[in-house]
């Protein structure tokens, strides 16, 4: 196991991180059973869908090893509108998955009504990951295997640790040589920390999510992500009482590169400010997007990668198990989360039932209680939210001035 995805694995004891991947498809499939068998034919024909953890030694990675494909669970709603269904997909995160028994989880929801673009019911299925197995992106692929696409999910190749001090050195090397290019102005700095809010507070109180579902052509912007940034500045700053002018979100970025592990991803801050007018936001918000890639692609920031793929297990276990979830931070990175993953065209099937939409919603954490969600396959594109009690009294309010927003 690569040793991004085993901090993963061995944080989420401490901080569940579970993904939540949900599909709504027209209609039901003309044969349920043919279509589960099916889904599970593709799983077991998939090697990134049929390995679980064996976690043996302290003094050595965890391995993946091979483990046989778990039958889906099919849900029986008693309210089968969609938030009846929204509500049992928050319930879901209670159960976190065993990596060691399986890493992911097929659930199915049948017969749910009021699923936004459809007159008619439909069926809802949610793919559970765990962070240790899968990124967004990875997760999506996943997904997409399962559900008919013919692209296979890559592999990734076996971990390189390397010698630590040397690639330490080397880390070093490269971290001067981007101080100097921040000096002569090749590259900006980052955004930085910014003042706790109420959405830092701990979690607490009910926990739920909303969705909403836009067509691409709606919402306006360079991109879908600076769209929804700048509509969540809007809405959040307007929710606080137009007061928190730092706001500012945690961005999940792909890395660019060759993958090497099931997690090829770092997390940037964004600053959103509100105070702005939107034209002007919107460029900000870009500017600074496109100023995480370019450091991105900085050699300092692949050193820094190769140095951590050689921390010893030992090491990097003992590491994790320091973390105090207790603690309470002063500052931090950001005041919500916003992640965004387009999941591809919309040619994804259950049986003979089409998709008509993908959704997501990022786990809260100690110090994160309200998250975004924007997903996309072919032109639809689900705007979530997932918010505990303590951080937003009143989510649906905050959705309509969302809603409002875009």
């Amino acid at each position: 196991m690569a040793a991004v995805d085993a901090q993963f694995y061995w944080m989420s004891a401490k901080i569940p991180s579970d993904q939540f991947l949900l599909y709504t498809f027209a209609g039901e499939p003309a044969h349920m059973e043919r279509a589960i068998d099916d889904v599970m034919g593709r799983a077991r024909a998939c090697p990134a869908l049929t390995i679980r953890v064996s976690d043996g030694s302290p003094l050595t990675y965890p391995r993946w090893v091979p483990m046989p494909v778990e039958h889906p669970r099919v849900h029986h709603l008693d309210d089968d509108s969609w938030l009846g269904c929204l509500d049992a997909v928050v319930r879901l995160a209670d159960h976190q998955l065993d990596v060691r028994q399986s890493p992911w989880r097929l659930h199915l929801f049948a017969s749910v009504h009021d699923i936004p673009g459809s007159a008619a019911s439909g069926t809802v299925a949610v793919l559970q990951v765990a962070h240790a197995l899968a990124d967004g992106a990875r997760a999506s692929a996943m997904a997409g295997w399962l559900f008919g696409r013919v692209e296979p999910v890559p592999d990734v190749g076996a971990p390189s640790r390397g010698f630590l001090p040397w690639r330490s050195l080397q880390a070093a090397r490269a971290h001067r040589q981007l101080v100097r290019d921040m000096e002569a102005g090749l590259l900006g700095d980052t955004a930085g920390s910014r003042p706790v809010l109420i959405t830092n507070a701990r979690p607490a109180g009910a926990r739920a999510v909303r969705t909403l579902v836009r067509h691409r052509s709606e919402l306006s912007g360079p991109t879908v992500s600076v769209a929804v940034l700048a509509a969540v500045a809007d809405a959040l700053f307007g929710y606080l009482g137009g007061t928190a002018t730092s706001l500012g979100a945690e961005v999940p970025m792909a890395k660019p590169g060759v993958r090497q592990g099931h997690n090829h991803f770092r997390n940037v801050t964004v600053g959103l400010y509100p105070d702005l007018p939107p034209e002007a936001r919107t460029e900000r918000i870009l500017a600074e997007l496109a100023n995480t890639r370019r450091r991105a692609e900085h050699p300092a920031a692949r050193a820094a990668d190769r140095a951590f793929a050689a921390v010893p297990a030992a090491l990097l276990r003992w590491g994790v198990a320091q973390f105090d979830i207790d603690a309470r931070p002063t500052l931090v990175s950001g005041n919500t989360v916003v992640s965004s993953v387009h999941r591809g065209p919309a040619d994804l099937r259950f049986g003979d039932a089409p998709v008509l939409l993908t959704a997501g919603f990022p786990a809260l954490s100690p110090a994160m209680g309200l998250t975004h969600g924007v997903h996309g396959i072919g032109d639809t594109v689900a705007i979530s939210v997932h918010a505990a009690e303590s951080a937003i009294g009143d989510i649906d309010s905050y959705v309509q001035a969302l809603d409002a927003a875009l």
